[in-house]
């Protein structure tokens, strides 16, 4: 049976004055979709962004994002006050996410938590004890991370005094002695953060909406995972790069995409079984029903750039585990098929197919890459193999498919309605391609439900600035035609 999704970030929720959270609108958001048999729910990595908002560039690879935190769910518990929530940041554009006031929102709510935690019942403080010493292996680091992270202004980590930066065990002790209570209000955080996220995962369930979550391939430089692991990248003490990641040079880029965080350092990784890499894996799906693994490519062979360059010209094609990793994770699932799906977007080689296909993983399409005039295009519904797909209108890094119309030329324009006939709704007619075709998952973001141009675009790659940042203004209540419609679309079209 096909599942039809929409794919939309919990920060783009409604839910306070400044970002979306795990709160009521949430689950409000799961009950709509469940009313309308609407099957899955795709959002991006629920990691902390960076200063620019983007979850793919976190500081921390198993940590939650406090922004997401529900104020009053922590009222609710009896963790906080009612009075707390006076002291919150209010106003806004509700239709457009604040990340200063997001940052302010956060913080305030961890310090209110830790101000109340004497208070709580010693129940709470016994199931908080219990949580922070089962997730010791990352917990501890990343606590430390963002203790330090602020103390030195959000420098990056190798500009830390160097005892610090080094990881000396006399400064780790010393920190962990001086800094017990800014330590406890990060872990404080995290644990509500995965108590909030949990109570929405058992909704989708009871619900029968099956979540699907991303996890970037890389990690960030300035990073919590590389801190505390650096062995495991190409990082040197100094914070310099041996090797950095990107993509080579192709028809959209003469010099390639540099993306600059560090790539692995793959024996050490054998070495260890890939002990980092299946904790890390395992964190996310622990924390999802299904992962889509971006840049998969890079599993198979990934282009390394040297450290010190400007461009990804002189990079080369390096040999990756990927084979051994996938297959050490599949023995913790004694036969089933793993819960992955493979972005595997691009230029792909014969050999990424063949790592994606011994695994059974699903592949990605995106209708809005199929209309260039070839009858081979592999994006073509027509020349799908099999059901073992996931098809997209678009993705979060794609123009709403508004914009992407508009952007067309008059020949392309043709080509569309060719297979389409004449376009007057691009989202949902493309969407109805999406249905009607062998894939056996068809995910659609909710801008192009709605009708929306690039005003609502989440994200446009090579650029830095005014991505990320499009939310749902009002209640969710005020989509329930669109998904309504969906659903009613998504029936006729059920194999």
């Amino acid at each position: 049976m096909r599942r039809a999704g929409v794919l939309l970030h919990p920060t783009a929720l409604p839910g306070s004055p400044v970002c979306g959270c795990f709160g009521a609108e949430a689950h409000r958001w799961l009950d709509l979709l469940a009313d309308h048999g609407i099957k899955a729910w795709q959002l991006l990595p629920l990691a902390p962004p960076d200063s620019l908002g983007s979850p793919y560039s976190s500081p921390s690879s198993f940590a939650l994002n406090a922004w997401l935190l529900d104020a009053e769910l922590l009222v609710a518990e009896g963790l906080l006050e009612p009075a707390d929530l006076s002291e919150l940041p209010q106003g806004g554009d509700s239709g457009r996410l604040d990340l200063a006031r997001a940052d302010q929102r956060a913080e305030q709510l961890g310090a209110a938590l830790l101000r109340r935690y004497p208070h709580w019942e010693p129940a709470q403080r016994e199931r908080f004890a219990s949580w922070r010493d089962q997730q010791r292996a990352w917990l501890v680091d990343h606590c430390r991370f963002w203790v330090l992270r602020r103390r030195f202004n959000a420098q990056p980590w190798w500009q830390w005094p160097q005892p610090l930066a080094r990881r000396q065990r006399s400064a780790l002790r010393a920190l962990d002695a001086e800094a017990q209570q800014p330590l406890l209000q990060e872990a404080l955080v995290q644990w509500q953060l995965q108590e909030q996220w949990q109570l929405l995962l058992d909704h989708a369930r009871e619900r029968g909406i099956q979540v699907i979550g991303d996890v970037p391939f890389y990690v960030a430089h300035d990073s919590a995972d590389v801190w505390s692991h650096r062995r495991l990248f190409s990082a040197a003490a100094d914070g310099s790069l041996s090797q950095q990641s990107g993509v080579p040079p192709d028809y959209f880029s003469a010099t390639g995409q540099l993306w600059g965080t560090p790539v692995y350092r793959w024996p050490l990784h054998r070495l260890t079984r890939f002990r980092w890499w299946i904790r890390r894996l395992q964190r996310q799906l622990s924390l999802v029903d299904l992962l889509r693994l971006d840049h998969f490519r890079a599993l198979e062979s990934a282009w390394c750039v040297p450290g010190g360059d400007h461009t990804a010209e002189r990079g080369s094609w390096r040999p990756s585990p990927g084979a051994s990793l996938l297959r050490r994770l599949s023995r913790r699932y004694r036969g089933r098929h793993l819960p992955l799906i493979a972005e595997d977007l691009g230029v792909i080689t014969p050999a990424v197919e063949a790592l994606r296909d011994r695994y059974g993983l699903p592949g990605m399409k995106i209708l809005q890459f199929a209309f260039d005039g070839d009858p081979n295009n592999p994006y073509l519904p027509a020349n799908y193999r099999g059901h073992n797909w996931c098809v997209y209108t678009g993705t979060h890094d794609n123009a709403t498919c508004i914009g992407w119309w508009q952007q067309l030329s008059d020949d392309q324009r043709h080509q569309v309605e060719q297979l389409l006939g004449p376009v007057q709704a691009p989202g949902w007619q493309l969407l109805e391609l999406a249905l009607a075709s062998e894939a056996d998952w068809a995910v659609v973001p909710l801008q192009d439900l709605l009708h929306l141009g690039d005003e609502a675009r989440f994200n446009t790659p090579g650029t830095s600035s005014g991505n990320w940042l499009w939310r749902l203004s009002g209640s969710v209540d005020q989509i329930t035609g669109p998904l309504k419609g969906f659903g009613e679309l998504a029936q006729r079209h059920q194999r």
